[in-house]
């Protein structure tokens, strides 16, 4: 493999990791204050098909962005109204949210546009374009350094950027502010926080909200970043994914980066056969696409590592009287 066909792919893998960046990062906040949140799939579905048909409907990306949150956080709220407010099985709420927003997605974009539950393309205005950072051209000659911050660097959307702030920034709040004590105590002993004076209910809700807004950038970027436009059930398994990253980096966000890299790094391998055919080595294509979901299977197996979650993550809190 050439320097260039390499960098090729490190652009691809970073484009294709930004969503399953954000949702593991959602996932990260939602879980280390005890909620366990299996409806990423569904929020970030939502978000994609709201932003896009937000952005197609009045020509601006931003005001797309907006209402995929929106929609991402409705979702977000239902999920903390049935796990924290009345104490249900938060996996089986995560997972009914998918199937909603499996049907409803496809349900408004059809009713809104008529094409068969897609939005038309997105163009212009509409979507996110890529940026162009400084000193590239000048910084382009070299040698090494210069391909890799021209093709992996610069000419990203927006949101990838976004994502890439983050992380420093997920870090800096759970491990530096008393905010992120507290929630990661939340996640872990409960009771000890009620005790203390704090509320265990809207330290969770506070959680389960940022979550929604995070799987609506997510969802948001895929629909107006990554594509234009929105697709039936465009996400892909991406939500699951996320989580599986999730747990290979035990919950903690500088690991999270490095996870959904490695998950990123393999779909953009399976996007490209002919690097794999140089090797000498003869994989079907259908093999390769399903490399990203064989990786998941092992990760969830246990295989690469023992993740230990949150202590009190899956138990809705009962304050003691």
């Amino acid at each position: 493999m050439d320097y260039a066909t390499f960098l090729q792919i490190l652009d691809t893998t970073v484009r294709l990791a930004t969503p399953l960046l954000l949702a593991c990062l959602a996932g990260l906040y939602s879980e280390r204050a005890g909620v366990f949140d299996i409806g990423l799939e569904g929020k970030m579905l939502m978000a994609a098909m709201t932003s896009a048909a937000v952005a197609a409907l009045t020509g601006s990306v931003w005001v797309g962005l907006a209402a995929g949150i929106l929609g991402a956080l409705l979702f977000a709220l239902v999920h903390g109204l049935a796990s924290i407010t009345f104490r249900g099985n938060q996996l089986i709420s995560g997972v009914a949210l998918n199937f909603v927003a499996s049907g409803i997605t496809v349900l408004i974009a059809q009713d809104l546009f008529g094409q068969g539950g897609r939005t038309p393309p997105l163009s212009g205005g509409a979507r996110f374009n890529a940026i162009s950072l400084p000193f590239v051209d000048s910084l382009s000659v070299v040698p090494i350094l210069g391909p890799m911050y021209r093709e992996v660097i610069s000419g990203h959307t927006f949101l990838v950027y976004v994502a890439a702030a983050l992380v420093p920034a997920t870090w800096w709040l759970l491990y530096r502010t008393r905010f992120g004590l507290r929630l990661r105590a939340v996640g872990e002993n409960p009771a000890s926080v009620d005790t203390a004076g704090v509320s265990v209910i809207r330290l969770r809700f506070t959680a389960v909200l940022i979550t929604g807004v995070l799987c609506g950038l997510a969802g948001a970027y895929m629909s107006t970043g990554l594509q234009a436009g929105f697709g039936r059930e465009m996400t892909a398994g991406r939500g699951y994914i996320a989580l599986a990253a999730l747990i290979f980096a035990k919950w903690r966000p500088w690991q999270a980066l490095g996870a959904t890299m490695l998950f990123g790094f393999f779909q953009a391998l399976a996007l490209r056969p002919d690097v794999i055919a140089k090797t000498g080595l003869s994989i079907p294509v259908p093999a390769l696409d399903a490399l990203p979901y064989i990786l998941t299977v092992v990760v969830l197996a246990g295989i690469v590592g023992k993740a230990i979650p949150p202590r009190a993550g899956g138990e809705p809190y009962v304050k003691e009287r």
